[in-house]
């Protein structure tokens, strides 16, 4: 089993950065591919980014593309989600998962670990 807290989130004008973190503990973070997804008000949750357990593959949304870039520090049991040129429409809870995988994939069904969340609001 694999505990994951997220951290990072808060309120940014349009056009700011954040960066989310979030770090794992129990099983051995290496083993897992880790994504980033995000649920605003009303909408369903939608992957934002992806990267294999080994790092050397990532994934971005076609939205948030140029802008996020997802990285992993696997010496320390860590995955980040780098937010560039933040729009409004980023608004929403992003949440880190882990699958028992070597890729990632961009379904929230196949990730068996999830963290609490963490708020990105964008003002304009």
């Amino acid at each position: 089993q694999v505990h994951l807290v997220e951290s990072g989130g808060g309120l940014v004008q349009a056009g700011g950065s954040l960066r989310l973190s979030c770090a794992a503990s129990g099983h051995t973070f290496s083993r897992y591919a880790m994504g980033w997804f995000r649920q605003a008000p009303g909408k369903e949750r939608e992957s934002v980014a992806g990267i294999s357990r080994s790092g050397g593959n990532t994934y971005s949304a076609d939205s948030v593309k140029g802008r996020f870039t997802i990285a992993r520090d696997n010496g320390k049991n860590t995955v980040y989600l780098q937010m560039n040129s933040l729009k409004p429409e980023d608004t929403a809870v992003y949440y880190c998962a882990a699958a028992l995988d070597p890729f990632y994939t961009v379904v929230p069904s196949e990730y068996g670990y999830w963290g609490q969340g963490t708020q990105v609001t964008v003002s304009s």
